[in-house]
């Protein structure tokens, strides 16, 4: 293989680790208090190529929460005719309030180099799963149930009623992270961030295997012969 030859295919491979073709999708779990806004913002802030899928919803804005950066707050008339419409990849009723999850456009995805980070529950990750097979799974879990009580009181958002059904539901969704490919705890946010950042490389790295490979098998072949791989 001459060196022009060598160069361009190195190029090609730079140029390609450099501007990655996005398209996987990572469903991030937990408990409702255990952290998992939080830590999803902090590593879309470290890591680029990430989009947030914003779902939709029919609840009520809280405190500090956007239209169309948190949820996309719609009201029941809307949220219906999008079942209708089946514009959804899954959706489920949470206390009364209707929480959809839109549609994927994996081409999109991969043509602009973006992986994706869905927000859903145990529930609504089985759904998707049915469609989208090759979706990685990260649960997030409180470090005890005493600090998700007191999480889910200091942020005082909910009734001390709704406070319970929220633990009580945490202990039967924290029974489906089994299921889950990782599980982090999220006992110290900084700790928390590096896993879960690590674990988005780890799965680039993995996807990109296959391409690298066939590179270094194009250089090799050229110089050695195809007998030589």
């Amino acid at each position: 293989m001459d060196v022009a030859t060598i160069y361009s295919i190195k190029g090609d491979l730079k140029q390609r680790m450099e501007k990655r073709r996005g398209g996987l999708i990572f469903i991030v779990s937990a408990p409702s208090g255990a952290g998992k806004t939080t830590l999803i913002r902090r590593v879309m802030e470290k890591l680029s190529g990430l989009k947030f899928s914003v779902s939709y919803t029919t609840r009520h804005p809280r405190l500090n929460e956007r239209n169309g950066e948190d949820y996309y707050f719609i009201s029941h008339e809307e949220f219906q005719k999008k079942i209708e419409r089946d514009e959804f990849l899954e959706w489920a009723e949470v206390l009364g309030n209707l929480y959809g999850t839109g549609k994927i456009n994996l081409d999109k995805l991969e043509s602009e180099g973006l992986d994706l980070i869905l927000d859903i529950d145990s529930q609504g990750a089985k759904r998707v799963l049915k469609k989208i097979h090759n979706a990685i799974l990260i649960y997030i879990l409180p470090p005890s149930p005493e600090s998700l009580k007191k999480r889910l009181e200091e942020r005082g958002l909910d009734s001390k009623e709704t406070i319970s059904f929220r633990l009580a539901n945490a202990k039967d969704e924290i029974k489906e992270a089994k299921w889950y490919h990782y599980v982090i705890v999220n006992d110290n946010i900084e700790d928390a961030v590096e896993k879960f950042k690590a674990i988005i490389v780890a799965e680039r790295c993995r996807w990109e295997k296959e391409f690298i490979i066939e590179e270094k098998k194009r250089m090799w072949e050229g110089d050695y012969g195809k007998d030589y791989c």
